[in-house]
Order: C-alpha cells, then structure tokens, then sequence
C-alpha cells in the first residue's frame, strides 16, 4: 500500500483519518506539527504527505517549504478549510500537487484518497517520462558517438587510400598514369573533408558549405601550384548548409573543375587564377567556377581521360541540378540546383 504521512494538530481528525483511508488501500502515519513531520519525512519511505494548514507553532505553508527543500520531497496535498481559497492558491504555487477542502463526514476522507490517488499518478508519470527523456538522451549520445567514430575510422582509411594512391604514383613511370593518380588523389581529398568536417561537427546531418570549400580550395591551390606556375584559387561563399550526400558530390563537382582549370587553362611556365562563386537565391543554390584561360570547345574531344568530365555530369545528375557552360574570356561552368 502506498505509505502516507498526514501532518495535523488535531488528534481525534488524525486517527479517524488513518482508519478510513487505510479502507481505501493506503497505509497512513501521522505528525502532530510541522517539524516533527518533515523529520520523519526526512528519514524516507513516504509515497506522498498530506498537511492541514492551522498548526501550533508552523502553520501548514512553512512545513510545505520545509518538504520543498528535502532531497527528495513526495507529492503534497494540502488540506484547508471552505473559505480559504487563496490559502489553497498559495499552497498549489508554493509546490503542492493538489489541494482538498476539509469537510465534516464520510465525502472529505473520500476527496482525499481520490486526491492522494491522482497525486501519485502525476508522480508516476513525472517519473516515467524523466526515465525516458534519460534513456532517449543516453540512446541519442550512443549514436552520435557511433556516427563520429564511423566517420572518424572512414577518414582514417581515406588518408590510408590516398597514401597508398601516391606510393603508387611515385612509381610510376608514365606521365599519364601520374596525372590519373594525382586526379584520383584529389577526389579522395574532397570526400574526405566532408568527413573531417562530420568529425569535428555537432550537426552530422548537414555540412556548412563555406566551411567546407575553404581548405579544400586550399589543397588544390597547394597541389596545382608550383614557383613557376602559380594557381591561385579564390573563393566566394554565401553561408548555406546541404545535406551530406550532397555536399560530397559538389565538392567533386568543384574539384574537377579546379582541377581542369589549373590543368588546361593557362600554360605551365605561367600564372593563373580560378574563381569560385557559391550563392544562394532563395530555395536554390548556385555554383560557378571561371578561369581566365582559352575557353574550351564544348565539341571537341577532351585533353584529358574523359572521366573528370563524365564525374562532373554523374554529380550534377544526383543533384538534379542543371549545368551551364556560360560565356566568358575564359571557361566558366555553373551548377544550380536546388538545396
């Protein structure tokens, strides 16, 4: 049965009142005065406690703070006589959880165990749903933890992948075996920011996209780059987030341009510079990538394997977005689609 203590300085009320609510199924103990009540609430094993508000010494408010600030208070239902609402108000704003007007016969012990019953029912679901809220946060922690460590171990074996791709051009002989490696090398790279960037982030859903472009327009300028032959690679951001798929796939898309630009766009003994443009307009976002080089003939065979090109289309396709190769001194190519 559920243990309950009842605080109140009258005797006779006391012990009528423990006889009939324990009819109604609750062990009942009872405290004469405000201290002596919150000691033995002190001590534990209360469901609930139940206080009349005139008392010597305390009135029934004092013992209610006294409850609040024990370590693990039970439920309070307050006990007040008919006219005595604002009494009532002030017992329910100072942490009661119900409150029962004090009546003469069999209907007041009636109101209070249906009180006590509803009081312990809050309680119950309080409990419940902080257990959980507990279980859901411990579960959401799990996962996260599970998300970054596979992120973590993919970017791992990324690094591993591109290591083992440059041995690999270091042995080779034939120019266009070492072009193909180099080009392999950097769609590693952008595949594998993505993954530093779901590393280190708190949101593994969605990838800030300048965030993300910055260092890697910084490799490819560090990789196409020599004294000689300079490539400069500028950038231009607005703030936008895409989702992680499709973040990779414009950052191949961005690779593979760069990449054609600094190849085939200005001469080996020369410098050049390619420009970068990420805007948002509204739903959409659009890309743009220019140089300042010879343009390229949309008809002719391609200088290169092909596959830079083909990838570029394969990208633009899981994006739906649409590829425009616009007019200008040089190359420049756009990719709108939609965020």
């Amino acid at each position: 049965m559920p243990r309950v203590l009842y605080i109140d300085d009258d005797e006779g009320l006391r012990l009528l009142t423990s006889r009939r609510l324990r009819r109604h199924g609750f062990e009942v103990e009872t405290a004469t005065d405000a201290d002596s009540g919150v000691a033995m609430l002190a001590e534990g094993g209360f469901d609930l406690v139940a206080i009349d508000h005139y008392m010597p010494g305390k009135t029934g408010l004092d013992a209610l703070a006294m409850i609040a600030a024990l370590a693990s208070p039970p439920p309070v239902v307050y006990v007040t006589g008919s006219d005595e609402t604002s009494v009532a108000v002030a017992a329910l704003k100072a942490g009661a959880s119900d409150y029962v007007v004090k009546t003469v016969g069999e209907e007041f012990f009636d109101l209070l165990a249906s009180s006590f019953r509803q009081s312990l029912e809050r309680r119950a679901l309080v409990e419940a749903k902080e257990e959980a809220e507990q279980a859901l946060r411990a579960s959401n922690e799990r996962l996260a933890a599970m998300v970054k460590e596979a992120n973590h171990r993919v970017a791992n074996s990324l690094q591993i992948l591109s290591a083992f791709v440059n041995i690999q051009a270091s042995a080779t002989v034939s120019d266009e075996a070492k072009s193909a490696l180099k080009d392999t090398q950097q769609r590693i790279a952008a595949i594998a920011q993505v993954h530093r960037r779901l590393y280190n982030s708190d949101d593994i859903a969605t990838i800030d996209m300048a965030e993300y472009l910055r260092p890697l327009t910084e490799e490819l300028q560090a990789t196409w780059s020599t004294p000689t032959s300079p490539r400069k690679v500028n950038l231009s951001a607005d703030p936008l987030r895409l989702k992680t798929d499709r973040a990779v796939s414009l950052g191949i898309i961005v690779t593979e341009l760069v990449s054609n630009a600094c190849k085939y766009a200005y001469d080996r003994d020369k410098p050049g510079e390619v420009r970068i443009r990420l805007t948002q307009e509204g739903e959409c976002f659009s890309l743009s990538v220019e140089d300042d080089g010879p343009g390229f003939d949309l008809a002719a065979r391609p200088k290169g394997t092909g596959v830079g090109t083909r990838l570029i289309k394969a990208m633009a396709q899981s994006l739906g977005a649409e590829l425009d190769h616009g007019e200008g001194p040089g190359a420049r190519i756009c990719v709108t689609a939609a965020l």
